[in-house]
């Protein structure tokens, strides 16, 4: 388990890992879901901070492999506390892509998308 201290509780390898590497990056800040997140400079901030806690992660565990970052959407969520999934893919099995699928306003939402959607 990997931890890494910040205003954010941490980020942690998962138990049940979609692909080699799959961090979970977490805010200390009870916030539910990305829908209780608004346009305004903090909530923007906290999410472009856990992008780069992600990103750092993964560039340094896996520079040579391709990484996603996002979030899911309800009613697709199964915990209710706001975490940012960081994945080295490809996806092992191959199989577990499907939860991780965009739907649109529900399903998997790409950070960079989120960033977009709440951009004070």
């Amino acid at each position: 388990m990997t931890f890494v201290s910040c205003h954010l509780e941490g980020a942690e390898d998962g138990l049940y890992k979609a692909t080699t590497w799959h961090f979970l990056v977490i805010p200390k800040e009870h916030i539910p879901t990305v829908r209780n997140l608004q346009r305004r400079a903090e909530d923007y901030s906290l999410v472009s901070h856990m992008l780069g806690v992600g990103q750092t992660l993964l560039s340094q565990d896996s520079p040579q492999l391709k990484h996603r970052f996002g979030f899911h959407q309800p009613p697709m969520n199964s915990v209710n506390h706001l975490h940012l999934h960081c994945f080295a893919l490809p996806y092992a099995p191959r199989w577990k892509f499907v939860k991780y699928l965009s739907l649109g306003s529900i399903g998997f939402i790409e950070a960079e998308k989120l960033l977009e959607k709440i951009k004070p």
